[in-house]
């Protein structure tokens, strides 16, 4: 019996032992469940908003809140300034922006207020998420938990971060991102913003998630309305007073002018002189009429100068991945192996308030065509890169930025008057007839032949808000992540 007894009170605390046990994996199963939901998500909230700042997402900012949310494509955020994407459910308020409210944004009085910056009051700079806008709200679909995510600029101080190499992080300017390196230098590269997401559970668990985030694509910077990219370039205009070239067309604004309207870049020490100056100065007319006051910029007249341009437009190699990752991030593209793709193979939704980046290619098999013409009376907006030959009519026009790399040639059709290009037109070749990249490292002779007639109005104008306009869009690059502590 006394043996028995034993036997039932062991089994008894094993028992217990394992009631226990159960009761503890259950908890620790249901906080592991709670953890994996509210941290998935905050996490969708980063990622919505790094996918709406993302100009082509049919969901961009830009397209659903484009004059109350975000600055203008190409306008840098100010520090200590928010934008909240907020996701209410059950039409519950959330305005993190008030320290008193249900849901308050804590880690930006954390991050930012030893800067000196204010606590967040403005209400207006706010979206809705996608969850809550139509057709997603008409599907009375469970969305993602997260309540608010809030996107900002970032400095050396509120990272913690020596950007400028002085050994102090104490710059209050907003970083840039040069695809390598933090920069206070804003020409370097694209703004790094950072995007916060707070989410909470029914239960009461919590999560804070963190991103910072940059363009991680190309920034083109032109040095004038017209730039052949070349060794020997071929040049010729019309003998009239209304073709004009002009790189001081840009309403006076000193930050982005050029340094003239037709430059050649400078090669670098230990590279023969380029003639290519003297042959655009000898291809504009003299006689009968003297058309060199036509070219207009900085300096001298004719303003045609041999000027530096940026790293990624002066080799052939450069230049080639710029095509690439343009074609890869291109909104369209043109397949042209007949030669003849024009404006009627633009996307319909091009227009002044969503200019697009288009890229025309030839057959992949035969990357020597790829050619375009921009037809009589047309208007395009935003960048066009033509691998083949350019060939646009005398009164079309185009706003942004017009990259003829590859064949390198351009050449205009009379069929009008008044065509204006406002923005930039880089000129280059890389590719032999037969579409093989040019052993390089230097741009073969570009060509630019505009001697239609008869003598017709049109000109290249160099307009900064069009260049950046134009940029091409790349995803946001994921710079870092982390969970932020509570």
């Amino acid at each position: 019996m006394l043996i028995s007894i034993f036997v039932l009170l062991l089994i008894s605390v094993i028992a217990i032992a394992l009631v226990v046990s159960s009761g503890t994996e259950s908890a620790l199963a249901g906080n592991y469940r709670s953890s994996t939901g509210v941290y998935y998500a905050a996490l969708s909230g980063l990622e919505e908003a790094r996918g709406r700042l993302l100009s082509k997402n049919p969901d961009a900012f830009k397209t659903t809140d484009p004059t109350t949310f975000l600055p203008a494509p190409g306008t840098a955020l100010n520090m200590g300034v928010t934008y909240y994407l907020i996701n209410p459910v059950g039409g519950e308020t959330i305005t993190p922006w008030d320290s008193s409210s249900t849901y308050p944004d804590n880690q930006f009085r954390v991050e930012f207020l030893p800067s000196s910056f204010a606590a967040p009051t403005n209400p207006s700079n706010k979206a809705l998420s996608v969850w809550n806008k139509n057709p997603l709200q008409s599907l009375n679909l469970p969305g993602p938990l997260y309540k608010w995510v809030r996107i900002n600029a970032v400095s050396e101080k509120s990272l913690g971060v020596d950007a400028d190499a002085d050994n102090l992080a104490d710059s209050i300017t907003p970083l840039y991102y040069d695809g390598a390196h933090f920069t206070n230098n804003s020409s370097a590269g694209s703004q790094v913003l950072e995007l916060t997401s707070f989410a909470i559970l029914p239960n009461g668990s919590q999560k804070i998630l963190q991103y910072l985030v940059a363009s991680d694509g190309i920034s083109l910077t032109f040095p004038a309305a017209l730039t052949m990219d070349g060794y020997s370039d071929v040049f010729s205009s019309p003998d009239h007073s209304a073709f004009q070239v002009r790189g001081d067309s840009d309403s006076g604004d000193s930050a982005c002018a050029p340094s003239g309207s037709v430059p050649y870049p400078v090669y670098g020490v230990g590279v023969p002189a380029n003639p290519d100056v003297i042959n655009v100065t000898n291809g504009i007319p003299v006689t009968p009429t003297n058309e060199t006051g036509n070219f207009t910029g900085m300096g001298i007249i004719p303003s045609v100068h041999q000027v530096t341009l940026a790293p990624n437009l002066q080799t052939v190699q450069s230049l080639n991945q710029v095509v690439q990752t343009i074609i890869q991030n291109a909104d369209a593209i043109i397949w042209d192996p007949a030669g003849n793709a024009n404006q009627s193979n633009l996307p319909s939704t091009m227009s002044s308030a969503n200019p697009m980046t288009i890229a025309v290619q030839g057959d992949p098999l035969q990357p020597q065509q790829g050619n375009f013409y921009l037809g009589p009376g047309f208007t395009g907006y935003g960048l066009l890169l033509v691998t083949g030959n350019f060939t646009y009519a005398t009164d079309s026009n185009w706003n942004g930025i017009i990259l003829v790399i590859g064949q390198g040639t351009v050449t205009a059709i009379e069929s009008g008057s008044g065509g204006a290009f406002y923005g930039a037109m880089l000129v280059a070749q890389t590719r032999n007839s037969s579409g093989n990249l040019l052993p390089g490292p230097h741009p073969g002779p570009a060509n630019f032949n505009d001697t239609a007639t008869p003598f017709v109005g049109r000109g290249f104008f160099y307009h900064c808000g069009w260049i950046q306009a134009a940029q091409p869009q790349t995803p946001y690059k994921i710079l870092s992540f982390h969970e932020i502590s509570q």
